[in-house]
């Protein structure tokens, strides 16, 4: 059986995988162009059409907006904030918008990390070197405990966004081990990080039920960009995830 491999990280030895023992978050899930999402995911890599967006229906996709919070895990303490894109498999052809809501029903659907502002020196580091997560640094106002969540990220001064929430029905906890395949872009690199969700507690969701304010960031300005639906189509919040990072796959 080989050795776990390693990664220097600013002097510190990170070893794989990556455990995090306890994190929350919320999330909101809006449709979105297709064809700007296409363009939003292509102009960060140097082979357009790599990533292809996942169509529930015609001419439109999802974008997931999310709010994280680690609060055990090898990388500290941080806050992060998520756009990310659902994406069809790249080795397989296009499906169709009633293969993909299938997929989505299974819990098998993939996701493009696509911007990832963080609050933490040591995990923008480690995101960037070890998976190629496009992290950046931020400033949060996150309030994960009240019935309706709340998140609210700036960087540069200048509002990223805003997002609040409803508190949704809740659901039953898991301890099912289930794999999301989460992918990156940075640098012309596109990579496949198995993502392994080891429990899940503590979670509510709902049809709709999230606000969305957009400041004057360039992200803000590129969330704009993808014509997302006036309102989101699904929102839900989680007290408490374990999981744990794979090392990536080049692509």
């Amino acid at each position: 059986m080989s050795a776990p491999s390693t990664h220097d990280v600013l002097g510190t030895t990170v070893t794989m995988p990556v455990e995090i023992r306890h994190a929350r978050c919320f999330v909101a899930g809006f449709t979105a162009d297709t064809a700007a999402v296409q363009r939003a995911i292509d102009s960060e890599s140097t082979r357009p059409g790599t990533l292809r967006p996942l169509r529930i229906r015609p001419g439109r996709s999802m974008c997931m907006i999310v709010f994280v919070d680690y609060i055990d895990g090898d990388l500290g303490p941080y806050n992060e904030f998520g756009v990310c894109f659902l994406v069809e498999d790249p080795s397989q052809p296009p499906t169709s918008p009633l293969s993909a809501l299938a997929s989505l029903v299974k819990g098998d659907a993939r996701a493009l990390v696509h911007r990832l502002p963080v609050d933490g020196e040591f995990t923008l580091a480690a995101g960037r070197g070890i998976w190629g997560f496009p992290k950046t640094l931020a400033d949060f106002d996150v309030d994960h405990t009240s019935a309706g969540r709340h998140g609210r990220v700036e960087a540069d001064g200048r509002l990223i966004a805003d997002l609040r929430l409803k508190a949704g029905l809740k659901v039953p906890d898991t301890t099912a081990d289930t794999v999301l395949n989460a992918y990156s872009q940075l640098d012309g690199v596109t990579r496949m990080t198995p993502w392994r969700l080891t429990s899940v507690s503590g979670t509510r969701t709902r049809i709709g039920g999230a606000t969305l304010t957009l400041g004057d960031h360039p992200i803000a300005d590129e969330l704009r960009s993808l014509r997302l639906g006036r309102r989101a189509l699904m929102s839900s919040s989680v007290d408490k995830i374990t999981m744990r990072f794979e090392d990536p796959i080049v692509i």
